[in-house]
């Protein structure tokens, strides 16, 4: 069951998109109206966050939009909003969720006040940097060689390398903004284990597709010496 409760920015919000149906609703924009329709009342309880989101049907449609409310706003639309059987259940829920997500906000920050936590992270940023100008130069080779999506190699990289060091279970602004000492040591060493393999097979002049292999190749003979680790969430 995936959670409903996400941290945007550190901060614990759900989406009024996820919670029509579960609260009895048949249209989004029914639990919407009752929102605007208190508008005030939840902006004097805090700035209410509006997401658009992509249409759900890839061949169109109008984008998603809909409320992003903290645990407070949540609790004022629950007292709006109409109950139902299913709603008591969703209460207690989403209170759990939130209370679960703020402990690990606090967690997070303490963590992010430890010297030492902040030290191993701004090693880390050097060593992302010298990756990041590698991966620019590497880029640059496979356009040289013809390819004609080589900018995507910032992302692929970077998303084969998570993937292959973590179970991730959410989107975050900043993902090793929330690793432990561990993780972002591990996360490190892979940043050298990827620079050191684009080098290498640059330097043999294989083509750009070996090359990103031969650090695929890398990565997952590193992630299976130290194995994966569950991020935070």
């Amino acid at each position: 069951m995936n959670d409903l409760v996400v941290l945007v920015k550190n901060k614990p919000l759900v989406s009024t998109f996820l919670l029509f149906e579960k609260m009895g609703y048949k249209e989004h924009r029914v639990l919407k109206r009752v929102i605007a329709d208190h508008i005030d009342a939840f902006n004097d309880i805090g700035f209410l966050h509006l997401e658009v989101q992509k249409p759900i049907d890839k061949k169109g449609g109008r984008p998603i939009e809909s409320y992003l409310l903290d645990e407070d706003q949540f609790i004022l639309l629950i007292l709006l909003a109409k109950n139902t059987p299913e709603s008591v259940q969703l209460k207690l829920r989403v209170a759990k969720e939130f209370r679960r997500l703020k402990k690990i906000v606090a967690n997070i920050v303490s963590q992010q006040r430890d010297p030492n936590w902040q030290n191993v992270r701004s090693d880390g940023k050097i060593a992302y940097k010298q990756k990041t100008d590698v991966i620019k130069t590497f880029v640059d080779y496979a356009i040289s060689q013809g390819s004609k999506s080589a900018g995507e190699y910032y992302r692929c990289l970077a998303k084969m390398e998570n993937k292959a060091l973590f179970f991730i279970e959410q989107k975050y602004d900043n993902l090793r903004d929330i690793l432990t000492i561990k993780q972002l040591m591990q996360a490190c060493t892979a940043d050298d284990v990827i620079e050191k393999a684009l080098i290498d097979g640059m330097a043999k002049e294989l083509h750009y597709k070996e090359i990103y292999k031969l650090a695929r190749d890398r990565i997952a003979s590193f992630a299976a010496i130290i194995g994966k680790s569950q991020v935070h969430l």
